[in-house]
């Protein structure tokens, strides 16, 4: 193998690499598409790429493009549909190359007026198990007026590896979202269970007040005293889970900072004493920062329901292999390993599916009588 060729395989499978790893990054599809892209143009030498992924609707769901600056695509309106060559890619399983694509049978003349006019064009269909869901489009070669094998070769491979890393990253983004929808319908059970509880004894215990209003003052005004208790009661449930609705600001306060505000938040509203110690302010990453929050407050939400406890330490902690979060409590304890403790508490097994998905450990000690403690590791990345 010559020493050129070599050198554009090493490209090849450094361009898989970085979107293998963008993927396990827990980067979003766009931005791992993104990548892809941009490795394909420089991979092939060419001087615009585009990566489209169909819509099912004759349209594309997504459509990147590299090579083009932001005023150039702005100026050429909205997202193509798959008519000509972009259509055919989609329908074939093979690549297709010409020196002028406008010589291809399904060339229609349909570009932009603002679009430039291309000749040199090297087509590659991304195949998953289930069929070709998107291609790449490479124009323009700058060194020769035709794309070559080897050119052909390269994105070939890359665009079976792409395969893999658009079915990952869009099954992770599925996840994502099934988790968003999971915290949300456990949020709403909460409000449900607790909330409506609550206006449920208020109005019971209006109705007595007012029955009692004339025949007996003193019996109304300890029913009204018990109104005016489950009505703070209520407003501060909602409070509690108004705030875990809220989006969190990790960006702007980062993970040390929001869980400061939401360690505060609980203390306030439940009156529980915590110890929070931060002991080198783990480095950024929000992908994994709203996980380990989220694992925060759904423990100290344990201690506060189902503990009774008294006091909580709070410990996060950074160092160069990752971050450790501890929370303890004094409480009454259970038996982790209880049978069908998962279905009354499913607070537990969506702490650790949160773990699980930024390569941590999650461990939970408890004993009757004995506390909690729940114990979170994850590393860099």
């Amino acid at each position: 193998m010559d020493e050129r060729l070599n050198d554009q395989l090493n490209h090849a499978l450094t361009a898989v690499s970085d979107a293998v790893l963008a993927v396990a990054a827990g980067l979003s599809v766009d931005e791992v598409l993104q990548r892809l892209v941009d490795s394909a143009r420089v991979l092939a030498g060419a001087r615009f790429a585009a990566l489209g992924l169909p819509d099912g609707e004759g349209g594309f769901r997504r459509f990147l493009t590299s090579g083009m600056d932001d005023e150039l695509i702005a100026s050429l309106g909205p997202l193509p549909r798959q008519h000509g060559v972009l259509g055919a890619m989609l329908d074939a399983q093979s690549s297709y190359r010409t020196n002028d694509i406008h010589e291809h049978p399904e060339f229609r003349g349909w570009w932009p007026e603002a679009h430039p006019d291309m000749r040199s064009f090297l087509g590659v269909p991304i195949v998953a198990a289930d069929g070709v869901i998107g291609a790449f489009y490479l124009t323009e070669k700058l060194t020769a007026p035709d794309f070559s094998d080897e050119d052909d070769d390269l994105i070939g491979l890359l665009a079976a590896h792409a395969a893999i890393a658009i079915t990952n990253a869009r099954l992770q983004e599925q996840a994502r979202e099934l988790s968003v929808v999971a915290e949300r319908n456990r949020l709403a059970l909460e409000l449900h269970d607790a909330v409506s509880q609550k206006l449920f004894g208020l109005v019971l215990s209006a109705e007595a007040a007012g029955t009692l209003l004339d025949r007996d003052p003193a019996a109304a005004r300890g029913q009204v005293e018990r109104l005016q208790a489950l009505a703070q009661g209520a407003l501060e449930e909602l409070r509690s889970l108004v705030f875990e609705l809220r989006p969190l600001d990790l960006a702007l306060d980062g993970l040390a900072g929001a869980l400061r505000k939401h360690v505060g938040l609980v203390v306030r509203l439940e009156g529980l004493e915590i110890e929070l110690t931060i002991e080198n302010e783990p480095a950024a990453e929000p992908a994994r920062e709203l996980e380990v929050l989220r694992i925060a407050q759904e423990a100290l939400q344990n201690a506060v329901k189902h503990s009774h406890a008294s006091h909580v330490t709070v410990v996060l902690r950074g160092d160069d292999s990752g971050l450790l979060l501890e929370i303890a409590d004094d409480g009454v304890g259970f038996d982790p390993v209880a049978e069908g403790i998962r279905s009354r508490r499913l607070g537990l097994t969506s702490m650790e599916e949160r773990a699980q998905r930024i390569g941590g450990t999650l461990e939970i000690r408890s004993a009757k009588g004995d506390g909690t403690t729940v114990r979170l590791e994850a590393p860099v990345g």
